[in-house]
């Protein structure tokens, strides 16, 4: 039975045994337990793919200003679909600054049920005992292994690269309306590879049915815009504009509405 089910303790195969009418002490299950130094368990990684729709995390990242002063940024992620959730700015994060922003960040019942933070200070007691009375799972990261806080890191890095690293920072309502732009872009413009290409609100776009027919050209409507598919050799209206090219022969053009 250990042998068999590597993932089962000698609890679990007492408690087995108990079912089958074998009368044996737990401590007699131990010893003859197969011993495995390579016994697979649950790494990290799977715990953040098995509970991706229950899992948001935090961090603190600062930002310099144009006067040499100190801003900190503060961001909740959502996994389930890579959503940036929440976005404050403060000079002093303290731990009653901090779950303030947690409750504001998940209001009603839309708290997730695995936090994911690292152990910085600032996450002080009033920060914990806020985290516990909403019923989040608060479950800090090992020391010095930022990479268990993976997508909220990459996140940051994101903001710097494409964001933070071109401007300059006069103060810290400066700092959140330039937050707040990006986190719109970045929920509803840019596009993820992780999510198939697609963005954190936004809908996937339904192929139309038209590739897959004999029409010269079509047109879809999204917002502003006209998406038309027409054929190799296809002369298009002059008003078209030709954006990318599709795989299977037929060109991708945008008409302004």
């Amino acid at each position: 039975m250990s042998f068999e089910n590597p993932l089962w303790g000698a609890p679990k195969i007492h408690g087995e045994l108990l079912k089958l009418g074998i009368e044996v002490a737990q401590s007699t299950v131990s010893i003859y337990m197969v011993s495995r130094r390579d016994r697979p368990l649950q790494t990290w990684k799977t715990f953040l793919c098995n509970h991706m729709e229950g899992i948001a995390s935090i961090d603190l990242f600062v930002v310099p200003t144009i006067a040499f002063e100190q801003l900190f940024a503060f961001l909740v992620l959502g996994h389930r679909r890579r959503q940036l959730l929440w976005i404050a700015v403060t000079r002093n994060p303290t731990a009653e600054w901090l779950a303030r922003q947690i409750t504001e960040a998940f209001p009603w019942d839309s708290a997730p049920k695995y936090l994911v933070r690292d152990n910085d200070r600032a996450f002080g007691a009033a920060f914990k005992a806020r985290v516990r009375a909403m019923g989040i799972r608060d479950r800090p990261t090992a020391f010095q292994s930022p990479w268990q806080n993976g997508y909220v890191e990459r996140l940051i890095g994101s903001i710097r690269h494409e964001c933070l690293d071109h401007l300059m920072v006069f103060n810290a309502e400066h700092l959140r309306r330039i937050l707040a732009k990006y986190a719109t872009y970045y929920n509803e413009v840019r596009t993820h590879v992780s999510l198939g290409k697609d963005t954190p609100c936004m809908p996937k776009v339904v192929k139309s049915h038209i590739l897959q027919t004999g029409a010269r050209e079509s047109g879809l409507r999204f917002g502003h815009l006209t998406l038309r598919f027409v054929k190799n050799g296809a002369a298009p209206s002059p008003n078209t504009v030709r954006t990318s090219r599709h795989p299977v022969a037929r060109r991708w053009y945008a008409t302004p509405a």
